[in-house]
């Protein structure tokens, strides 16, 4: 868990430490984060890594990353019908940019849009989207893993995605396909 200490978080992201689940695995660690700008509470999530010395068949590996990221959509972004689709590409580019070596990504992405009535029909409808994924680490580097799941959050908060700083002389990161969200959204309500 040591390794966690070395991610470079962007300082929108606010990471605190979680309970971590006992039966998925042997050892695991959980955090959860929110994304904060000015304030508000733009997006938030939980990541856990879980731990099997002995593996397991369907993680591939002894080692699996499992996250969730959830966040309000402008109302015009609810409409698009491939933002299942860009929601997926926003994990996969994030893990691509921190050089995050992965194998075995699994997924939902989940859109909730919610109208309300009676005597809350005052409040403005809104749509959630929520990225519940894991995979299985191929490297060492949970780091790595961390900061990516840090701008996936900010990514799904609509902020711009940023460019990791590099991880060495011949590791440049690329944003490659991340497609940013319109411009900041109002704060969530709860």
């Amino acid at each position: 868990m040591a390794a966690l200490d070395g991610a470079r978080l962007r300082p929108e992201v606010q990471l605190s430490p979680a309970p971590a689940p006992r039966r998925l695995a042997p050892y695991s660690f959980a955090v959860t984060a929110s994304v904060e700008v000015d304030g508000e509470e733009l997006a938030d999530g939980r990541l856990v890594l879980l731990y099997d010395p002995a593996g397991q068949e369907a993680w591939n590996g002894e080692f699996r990353v499992v996250t969730m990221t959830r966040a309000e959509l402008e109302p015009e972004m609810a409409g698009d019908p491939m933002l299942s689709e860009v929601g997926w590409a926003w994990l996969l580019d994030s893990l691509q940019a921190h050089a995050a070596g992965f194998a075995e990504p699994s997924g939902t992405v989940t859109l909730a849009s919610s109208q309300y009535f009676g005597g809350l029909a005052d409040r403005p409808s809104s749509t959630e989207i929520e990225i519940r994924a894991s995979w299985t680490p191929a490297d060492g580097r949970f780091e790595r893993h961390l900061a990516a799941w840090g701008d996936l959050l900010c990514v799904s908060a609509g902020l711009p995605p940023a460019a990791p700083a590099p991880q060495g002389p011949a590791e440049v990161p690329s944003l490659g396909g991340v497609v940013p969200m319109p411009a900041r959204r109002r704060p969530r309500s709860h």
